[in-house]
This record gives structure tokens, C-alpha cells and sequence, in this order.
């Protein structure tokens, strides 16, 4: 079971909170799942005249969707890239979602503390080294030894393709550390990413543990020592 579980949907609603933030009657509800789907489309896959990302190094995109307005939360790890020089790329990405949807967005740009430790930007980066034409048992090593080396208590990459150049696909899979997927405490997060090479498209997944989520719970020693402990009981995630 374990090697089978999704890490996020799996804590999605108990440790993680959902990606996108809204409520819909029947009637409207496909129409603004579709709208969402664009939105994020148009922010991963928008290119410059040189065929570069636009947009490059996303993390996460969040939407949170009011009566007035939009709300769409970039989370990366290239603040200055995404947002431009005076906030002009951001403010032209917020036109143009507006543009798009037909309603008022309010886009707002944050930094990523630790890009080594985030698997979206790790499967990315190793993506683009792979496009490159870098060896790719190589690359899975160095993305390894940089998330434990910031900090990851493990990491676990799997590419699957025509790896090497060869003619017959296969899997290659490389593991450090520890990855306890079915442990809901545990913070594992998970990316995916397409190397588009010559001999074909090369999917990369990645696993990292970040440590445990912080919990109400986690003071309860400290509180035992000075008699403060809570008589009634907390839960340690949320619902």
C-alpha cells in the first residue's frame, strides 16, 4: 500500500489544505473547476519569444475564489522573475487572467524559503538538466545530496522513459534518507515533471520528507514538567 499511496492527496483535508479554496452550487461548479484548470495552465506553460518559461520556478499555485474577486497565490522561488521590474510582469499576468476569466484577480507572489527541499522544483530543475543532455544518474544523485544537505530527513526520485537513449524504456529509482508515505504526521511532499528530450518524453517523479507537520501537541512535554498539560484532549491534525 505504501508505494501506492499520492503523499498529497493523501493528507489533503487532514494535514494539507486544498490547492484551490472555494464553494459552487451544481450549476456553476464545472464551469469555475475549468477556469481553474486554465488559470494554471496559462501560469506553467506561458513562454517568452525564446521558448523560455515565463513564469519559471513555481512551486504550488493556490486560488481562492470570494464573491468579489480571485485570489491566485504563486509560490516560487524566483520572486524578482516572476514579478519584473516595478511589479510589471505581474501586473500583465494579472490583466491577462482577468482577461481570461472575466473577473477581478488579485495575484499575489511569494518566495520559497528552501527551493533544495521543495519536490516540484527539484523534478523541475532536474528536467531542464535532462533537456540539457546531462547524465541522468548523475543528476538524480546531485538533487539528492542538495535536499539532505538543506535539511530533508529523505528523498526518493524515479524516472521513468527511454532513459540514456536506450530503445526500450524502463524505471530507474534512487532513494536516500526515510519516505514514510502512509504516516500522516509525516510532511512528505511530491512533485512531477516531463523532460521533452529527442529520443522522447522522460516523466520524473519526486518524494521529500520534509520532517513532521507542527502540531498544538507538540509542547505537551514542556507542559507535563510545569503541570500546564491540558486535561482534555486535542487531535493532532486537523479536519
Amino acid at each position: 500500500m505504501g508505494q501506492k499511496v499520492n503523499p498529497t492527496a493523501f493528507r489533503t483535508g487532514i494535514m494539507e489544505d486544498w490547492k484551490s479554496r472555494w464553494y459552487a452550487g451544481k450549476k456553476e461548479f464545472s464551469t469555475l473547476l475549468v477556469e481553474d484548470k486554465k488559470i494554471r495552465d496559462y501560469i506553467k506553460k506561458a513562454k517568452d519569444a525564446d521558448d523560455r518559461p515565463l513564469y519559471p520556478q513555481i512551486a504550488k499555485i493556490e486560488i481562492e475564489r470570494t464573491r468579489d474577486e480571485v485570489r491566485v497565490t504563486l509560490k516560487t522561488s524566483r520572486v524578482g522573475v516572476v514579478v519584473g521590474n516595478n511589479g510589471k510582469k505581474a501586473e500583465e499576468l494579472q490583466n491577462k487572467l482577468q482577461v481570461m476569466t472575466g473577473r477581478r484577480i488579485n495575484l499575489d507572489v511569494q518566495g520559497v524559503d528552501n527551493p533544495e527541499t521543495s519536490a516540484q522544483l527539484v523534478a523541475e530543475d532536474i528536467g531542464d538538466q535532462l533537456v540539457k543532455r546531462a547524465g541522468f544518474r548523475r543528476t538524480m544523485k546531485k538533487a539528492m545530496e542538495n535536499a539532505m544537505n538543506a535539511g530533508a530527513k529523505g528523498i526518493k526520485i524515479q524516472l521513468s522513459g527511454r532513459l540514456g537513449g536506450a530503445e526500450m524504456a524502463r524505471r530507474e529509482k534512487q532513494q536516500d534518507g526515510s519516505i514514510p508515505l502512509s504516516t500522516l504526521r509525516a510532511k512528505v511532499d511530491y512533485g512531477f515533471s516531463e523532460a521533452k528530450i529527442a529520443q522522447g518524453h522522460i516523466g520524473i517523479q519526486v518524494w521529500i520528507n520534509q520532517g513532521e507537520y507542527n502540531s498544538e501537541d507538540d509542547n505537551n512535554g514542556q507542559n507535563a514538567e510545569t503541570r500546564k498539560t491540558s486535561k482534555n484532549p486535542k487531535r493532532a491534525y486537523k479536519r
